[in-house]
């Protein structure tokens, strides 16, 4: 094993014995010696099933028969949930085949990013993670379930159903995913396109019709943002059955896994000789392999929030200088968009999860001694998922990369070291990803704009103020000051400055979408503007240094003195006062950002 791994998981244990020691022993004390039937009285029974399919209520009647609850994110506005719309089905229909019963226990919501960017709707986004949180835990409350199916793919959904998994920890818990759609419009076009309509020199109908172009189907879309790092870390983590992350939806292989996956959390209950639960699936050793599957690809900083919340719910403690140790210990052996030209179609043709996982154990750099829903090891997501004549079969996926333009070797990587970073100085902790950013770039000294809102620095582009060297600080978009919003829309403006040659950076308390692209950006600064953060200090002018190479995020000014200033009013309407009692209990970034630790 490597040895900056190993170092990291033993600290990580050691932090967390406390935590992680309480934790399972609750899961242990939920086990019971009953399976869920038994639990409840003949009446609660019956409640349960009076709607059922009458073969599934008297199948339902055998105290053997494990009862599988379904928590499903579907809904037909996002592409990449419509396809869990038939899933409840073919769910059912498998468990009935080995004896079992499955129900289809609730519904989370599920909101895109894509869809809220730069609208109001976006302040209530991250918060949505734990509403899904809390939404499947009610869903599960019944407590009449032998193991869970979680139908969830994007953003905040997989994060929040992770953390409702790890609550009902002592269930097995296996995520079903929808896939990615067929592969649109190439993202370097889109991007360019976005480009010119932020200067202005393309037309709406121009910009719309690329976007039409790069989003149209059932399905993820296709760049390597947080949904489909979602599914790499599902993966990593042991969560999915092997190789299913980016099969396409629709497809006759689609649907075996679907079953495959029923079939599969009935076998490994809590009365079976195979007892799988999702607590013991997710210890320290699988989350460090999902940490070093996100350095190795370049995926989302947006996890930096989410693994350490779902971390947490484990009893697992996570921190940021455990992620900038790994990314210095990782070598970045994808290059899929934004990091790249390819799409996640291309990124599984060349090799996809298969030859990651192949190339980490190879070089001691991810855990083989770890549970997963597929069995024991790791090395059990080497192989591919397949047809042969109508049955499911896994094989054994590529042992070498079929495009080294999209995935290649840890002996030959594209970098040493992984995308994210850790920043520190005088205005306090930040996260950087560098994957896609050129080296000339990763240093940057330049005066301070010093924005409140997204609008304010796109009126400020519009009126020629930032046609030079600026580092753009946008504050008072942390979780406590208005829900930590992504910041997405500034990328176009700020990727135009550094094309006309300028040294631009972003610093915020916000966050950057997952497709945060080639402009250093210094995000998730802790303590944000709105807890008396030195963010809320800076002024216009104000030099600052952020360099991540060196991991320093430093103002040339003396801050002492400065009054802070004022937190913004927060934003009523679309929603956003009923979240008050999120923006009120939640936790640092650098916390995971969560109402609940």
């Amino acid at each position: 094993m490597n040895p900056v791994v190993l170092a990291v998981t033993a600290r990580i244990v050691e932090r967390s014995r406390e935590t992680r020691g309480a934790y399972l022993a609750r899961i242990e004390a939920a086990r019971g010696d009953e399976p869920g039937r038994a639990k409840l009285s003949c009446a609660n029974w019956a409640h349960a099933f009076a709607a059922s399919d009458p073969g599934d209520r008297m199948r339902a009647l055998d105290p053997k028969a494990p009862n599988l609850g379904i928590v499903s994110a579907y809904n037909d506005m996002l592409s990449a949930h419509q396809p869990l719309e038939r899933y409840p089905a073919l769910i059912k229909a498998a468990a009935r085949e080995v004896g079992a019963t499955a129900q289809f226990a609730g519904g989370v919501p599920a909101m895109c990013d894509g869809v809220t960017q730069g609208r109001p709707g976006m302040e209530l986004s991250l918060f949505s993670r734990d509403v899904i949180a809390m939404a499947a835990g009610i869903a599960l409350s019944h407590d009449a379930f032998d193991g869970a199916l979680f139908l969830g793919v994007c953003d905040k959904i997989v994060p929040g159903l992770t953390i409702a998994a790890l609550s009902f920890g002592h269930l097995p818990a296996i995520f079903v995913p929808a896939g990615p759609m067929p592969s649109g419009l190439p993202n370097s076009e889109k991007a360019h396109v976005r480009a010119l309509f932020a200067e202005g020199k393309a037309s709406r109908a121009e910009l719309l019709a690329a976007e039409q172009a790069s989003y149209h189907g059932p399905g993820t879309c296709t760049f390597y943002g947080t949904a489909n790092s979602n599914q790499m870390l599902m993966e990593m983590m042991g969560l999915h059955l092997p190789g299913s992350a980016f099969i396409h939806p629709g497809t006759d292989l689609r649907d075996a896994l679907v079953g495959a996956a029923a079939k599969r959390c009935a076998a490994i209950g809590p009365r079976s000789d195979a007892w799988t639960p999702a607590g013991h699936v997710v210890d320290e050793k699988a989350v460090v392999n999902g940490l070093v599957g996100l350095m190795a690809t370049g995926g989302s900083t947006n996890h930096v929030l989410h693994l350490v919340a779902m971390a947490r719910s484990a009893g697992i403690l996570l921190r940021l200088e455990d992620f900038d140790a790994l990314s210095g210990a990782t070598p970045l052996l994808a290059r899929v968009y934004p990091n790249g030209a390819a799409d996640v179609n291309q990124f599984h043709a060349a090799g996809g999860m298969a030859f990651v996982v192949r190339e980490l154990l190879q070089a001691g750099l991810v855990h083989d001694d770890v549970l997963t829903i597929a069995g024991p090891g790791l090395r059990r997501y080497l192989q591919e998922p397949h047809l042969e004549d109508g049955v499911l079969v896994w094989r054994d996926g590529a042992v070498e990369s079929l495009d080294r333009a999209i995935l290649r070797p840890v002996n030959d990587p594209f970098e040493r070291e992984g995308g994210i970073r850790q920043l520190s100085g005088g205005l306090g902790r930040a996260v950087i990803k560098v994957s896609a950013v050129k080296p000339e770039h990763r240093a940057v000294r330049a005066p301070a704009a010093v924005f409140e809102t997204q609008a304010a620095f796109q009126d400020a582009f519009k009126r020629g103020e930032l046609d030079r060297d600026v580092i753009a600080v946008v504050r008072f978009q942390g979780p406590r000051a208005n829900g930590m919003p992504e910041l997405h829309s500034l990328t176009p403006i700020l990727t135009v400055l550094q094309d006309r040659g300028h040294q631009v950076a972003l610093v915020t308390d916000g966050r950057m979408s997952g497709a945060s692209g080639k402009v250093p950006a210094a995000i998730h600064v802790t303590p944000e503007a709105a807890a008396g953060g030195p963010l809320s200090q800076v002024r216009d002018g104000d030099m600052i240094r952020l360099d991540a190479v060196a991991g320093v995020l430093e103002i040339e000014a003396d801050l002492a003195a400065r009054p802070s200033a004022q937190t913004p009013a927060s934003g009523e309407g679309y929603g956003r006062e009923m979240f008050s009692v999120f923006r009120q209990a939640v936790g640092a970034a650098d916390e995971g950002a969560s109402p609940f630790f």
